[in-house]
């Protein structure tokens, strides 16, 4: 039996401080490496757009699928040189969605809980061609997942990782257009409640959860 609670808003702004820190870091990283930046070229900032589909808990009391919404999602990353085909990267995403709390509410009901997914990853990119910002490439990062939900409840914070592979598009010197598909897989590892906060929205079970994501980027290479 899934039960609800809830209680002030003060858990909610505690975590919207801390859901903005990823952005806060790489905002610092670009102003600390500005001199850089300016002396070899070797930098990319990348704002996408993507659709990211869904991903579910089970609830261990009724081993009802409890799916998350598939709804678009806002990432930004920040390359950093490594060499010739290779750059570090640091990638922060967030997607505004709805987890579907029963069977009704998956088929379009009322019975919803909203929930904001943050991930922050730190990883890179590699380039076939052997030329980093053109070509095809593969991406990949390991971070955390902050899944905050409303109404007051609590929120959780899982170790995750992402895999993916596109392809850029350089438009002059300056900036390119990035295709890629990402997958998003985080650690659960749970048969207890997750946003407890004075009672629970659900019990869950299960190792991981699994999200994918098709984006479309707009890269400044500096």
């Amino acid at each position: 039996m899934v039960a609800y609670s809830f209680t002030n808003t003060h858990g909610i702004r505690q975590i919207r401080k801390s859901a903005t820190l990823g952005g806060a870091f790489v905002a610092a990283a670009v102003l600390m490496a500005s001199p850089a930046i300016a002396a070899d070229r070797g930098y990319a900032v990348t704002v996408y757009g993507g659709y990211r589909g869904a991903g579910s808990f089970t609830d261990a009391n009724t081993d009802q699928r409890l799916k998350l919404e598939s709804n678009g999602a806002v990432s930004f990353a920040l390359d950093l040189p490594y060499d010739e085909a290779r750059q570090y990267q640091i990638f922060v995403s967030e997607q505004r969605t709805n987890l579907a709390l029963d069977t009704a509410a998956s088929a379009g009901g009322s019975n919803r809980l909203s929930m904001d997914i943050y991930y922050l990853h730190f990883g890179g990119t590699f380039f076939w061609d052997g030329q980093a910002g053109q070509g095809a490439y593969i991406v990949g990062g390991l971070g955390a997942t902050l899944f905050n939900p409303g109404q007051g409840y609590k929120s959780e914070l899982y170790p995750s990782i992402n895999v993916g592979f596109g392809y850029q598009w350089p438009l002059g010197n300056t900036f390119a257009v990035r295709a890629e598909a990402r997958g998003y897989g985080t650690l659960v590892n749970s048969s207890s409640g997750v946003f407890c906060s004075g009672g629970c929205v659900v019990s869950i079970k299960g190792d991981s959860i699994g999200q994918g994501e098709l984006m479309l980027g707009l890269s400044a290479r500096f």
